[in-house]
């Protein structure tokens, strides 16, 4: 495993993803949460990731319960991050909300705790005020927002009075939007960029076409589209060349792309102990520039239909043929 060192705290540059922990949107049940789950953390645990994240929204608290299963006798190897929904950002509720996460967990210190989006009717300056005073009680270390415009992540740390150490945003080959102010300033500033979604939901892992597309929640993501998988095969065959290049598979390289970048660190999910320890491999996968332009091209060629212009799109592709 490699680790870079951000803000004085050092991380796996591969962490875990813990979404699907207690989902049952994931098509995960009770006993995925109480096996499956414990094993994947455990395992994360031996290969050296101590980047494990969550939030109080998944599974609605059961994420965080099996995580803290899993760490139990191991807290000194686990760097915890989870996340607040600060529907109400007020001390009193922040307070007992970061309590429970931590009860939860059965860890006396949240490592890392993000408000999981930007409240659209508050200010930030309450919910941000709140976390100092839980920093400054021992009960959070560090700060951090998800889902923030770089002028929200600044205004967050104005309003803290200090350090918000990172950015866990979607980033991908797929969704390369933090590359034009987030990631660069992260990197001026010492900060972290924390990559959610680094297989872009699956699609880079080149296991999804036209003809076989995923089901569940995925169904509905644009991403999936046909038509937007049509335009998805040059950037998915550029992807398998190279893995077939490295004897990796298309994940790995895909992760490879990402990591590559100073200060940011990739969160996958794994649904088994086997995919995670693929995830864990990309570490070791070392591109060349010429292999990590190849793969900035193909992502810069692939235009899919997003936003309102997908809604006709996916509403056909739920109807019976």
């Amino acid at each position: 495993m490699r680790y870079i060192e951000v803000g004085g705290v050092r991380l796996s540059v591969v962490g875990l993803g813990t979404w699907q922990f207690g989902s049952p949107e994931w098509g995960y049940g009770k006993d995925f949460e109480h096996n499956e789950a414990l094993r994947i953390t455990e395992r994360a645990l031996d290969l050296g990731i101590n980047l494990i994240d969550t939030a109080e929204v998944y599974g609605f608290g059961r994420s965080e319960r099996a995580i803290g299963k899993a760490i139990r006798g191991r807290r000194d190897q686990a760097f915890i991050a989870s996340k607040i929904m600060p529907a109400l950002p007020f001390d009193p509720v922040v307070h007992r909300r970061a309590a429970g996460s931590a009860r939860r967990l059965g860890v006396d210190r949240i490592d890392l705790y993000q408000a999981h989006w930007p409240n659209p009717v508050f200010p930030p300056a309450p919910l941000f005020r709140a976390l100092s005073r839980l920093q400054r009680e021992g009960l959070v270390a560090h700060v951090g927002v998800s889902n923030y415009s770089l002028s929200q992540w600044q205004s967050a740390e104005r309003s803290l009075g200090g350090t918000v150490l990172s950015n866990q945003v979607q980033y991908s080959l797929v969704d390369r939007r933090p590359e034009k102010d987030l990631v660069p300033w992260a990197q001026e500033h010492d900060r972290l960029v924390i990559a959610y979604s680094p297989l872009g939901q699956g699609l880079l892992s080149g296991r999804y076409t036209r003809d076989h597309r995923p089901t569940g929640v995925r169904s509905m993501r644009p991403l999936f589209l046909p038509s937007n998988l049509d335009r998805a095969r040059d950037l998915i065959e550029t992807l398998g060349r190279l893995a077939d290049a490295h004897g990796a598979t298309p994940s790995q390289v895909a992760l490879a792309w990402l990591i590559r970048q100073p200060n940011v660190v990739v969160i996958p999910g794994a649904s088994s102990v086997g995919q995670l320890e693929s995830n864990v491999a990309a570490a070791d996968l070392e591109l060349t520039e010429d292999e990590a332009a190849s793969l900035s091209e193909a992502s810069d060629r692939f235009r899919p239909t997003a936003g309102l212009a997908a809604v006709p799109a996916l509403i056909r592709a739920q109807l019976p043929v």
